[in-house]
């Protein structure tokens, strides 16, 4: 059964996609990363100093009342809350990996499409008397002799 498994693990394929799974991963911290420290922070700014990673409703007041500043403190207290300014992030992180995703398939369609070659233009014809095959160039069938018609 060992054996089995590793013959199955060690296919090409397994790795190729282990390897894309793990720099999938990689390429999703820094997107994250990228949304929460350098995109929304200006953003927030040009909104009037909002924080998205804390914008947030209390649904149900949890053990403190009072004014809850942020999210770690609204959890903190027990509440219930619906966190928005983290969606928002989320979502603005999603359509980030979205766009790269789509520009390295848009890559590789173009290197699919530069490496296939035009269709050769035919050196070769069929007499149309006895159907073998004749330079296109030729004016006369070299095995019957048949005049042929230039096209």
């Amino acid at each position: 059964m060992f054996k089995e498994f590793k013959e199955f693990a060690m296919r090409g394929n397994v790795v190729d996609m282990a390897v894309g799974i793990i720099i999938g991963a990689a390429f999703g911290t820094i997107v994250k990363s990228l949304v929460a420290d350098i995109i929304m922070p200006p953003i927030g700014l040009l909104l009037g100093n909002v924080d998205f990673s804390n914008l947030f409703i209390v649904l149900k007041a949890g053990s403190s009342a009072g004014p809850l500043a942020t999210i770690a403190e609204a959890q903190k207290a027990g509440a219930v809350t619906l966190n928005y300014g983290l969606f928002a992030n989320t979502i603005i992180s999603f359509l980030i990996v979205a766009f790269a995703i789509f520009m390295v398939i848009r890559g590789i369609n173009k290197l699919k499409h530069e490496e296939e070659a035009p269709p050769e233009e035919p050196t070769t014809q069929k007499c149309p008397h006895c159907l073998l095959e004749v330079p296109v160039k030729a004016t006369r069938c070299g095995h019957c002799t048949s005049a042929l018609e230039m096209a």
